[in-house]
């Protein structure tokens, strides 16, 4: 099976706390639908495959921040970069209705206005439905997308063996104060707002279903007391290793555990039980 170019995002927020809480930031996450022929019933990051059109002179158009060449250099590889960069901006704009965008002053696009929520719903339904791409809503709407708040971060591909196979770059950024995520009621059919360190005591307990890089994102990311700490950490990272988990089959063929080969040293989790 051949691997297809990925990425997802992790949308960040500060907490609101209540007294006697200690300080934090949350995560977004969508619920995907258990119709999906990818993560079926799983929590996940907004995030999906690199398409044609997040590539090419027009996205890079309305790009700032970084161009193509830093982009590549960032992620390691020869060319191509952008792409993923423009693929996980649209992918949380598709999936989770968030546009990670910034007028020709460098004020950060804002949706609380009636006019601009209904303006943009409708991009959104288009982006959609295929019947326009993100350079397009950008051109038409004055729009850049400030890739220097787009931090890579880490870099996962999909075991052999699996029916659908991703080269996937994990990005992370702050949501925007003037936007709130909703899932699309299509592929996702539920959102959330959760701590780290809460979405892995879900996990465990049996009510909140995770595939295994996702739950590796969230240990990862639970290490930070603070998103300020986080995003100075994520923002300085290079040189970010290829993890490529290895499927191991039980006696019926069907895949029981997945050894990791973290930097930190191999680890082995059980599927049985699990959503892949």
């Amino acid at each position: 099976m051949s691997l297809r170019d990925a990425a997802t995002v992790v949308l960040v927020r500060d907490t609101e706390d209540a007294p006697g809480d200690a300080p934090g930031f949350e995560v977004f996450m969508l619920l995907r639908t258990v119709k999906s022929d990818f993560n079926a019933g799983a929590y996940v990051f907004p995030g999906g495959g690199v398409d044609r059109s997040d590539g090419g002179a027009a996205a890079q158009a309305v790009c700032s921040g970084l161009d193509a060449a830093q982009a590549s250099a960032r992620l390691g590889i020869a060319d191509g970069g952008l792409a993923f960069y423009l693929a996980a901006i649209r992918e949380c704009f598709e999936e989770a209705g968030v546009l990670l965008a910034a007028d020709a002053a460098g004020r950060v696009l804002s949706l609380h206005e009636p006019d601009a929520q209904a303006r943009f719903s409708a991009h959104r339904a288009a982006l959609n439905a295929g019947t326009t791409t993100l350079a397009d809503i950008c051109a038409r709407e004055g729009l850049r997308l400030p890739l220097q708040d787009v931090h890579y971060y880490s870099h996962w591909i999909t075991p052999e063996g699996m029916p659908r196979r991703y080269d996937t770059r994990f990005f992370l950024c702050r949501a925007p104060a003037g936007q709130e995520p909703l899932h699309d009621g299509q592929e996702t059919v539920d959102h959330c707002w959760v701590r780290p360190a809460d979405a892995l005591k879900r996990h465990a307990a049996g009510g909140f279903n995770l595939v295994p890089a996702t739950r590796k994102q969230l240990e990862f990311l639970g290490r930070f007391a603070d998103s300020d700490s986080l995003l100075a950490h994520v923002a300085a990272m290079r040189d970010i290793p290829a993890i490529q988990p290895q499927m191991i089959l039980g006696a019926d063929g069907k895949p029981e555990r997945v050894r990791l080969p973290l930097p930190e040293g191999p680890e082995e989790i059980d599927l049985r039980g699990m959503v892949l």
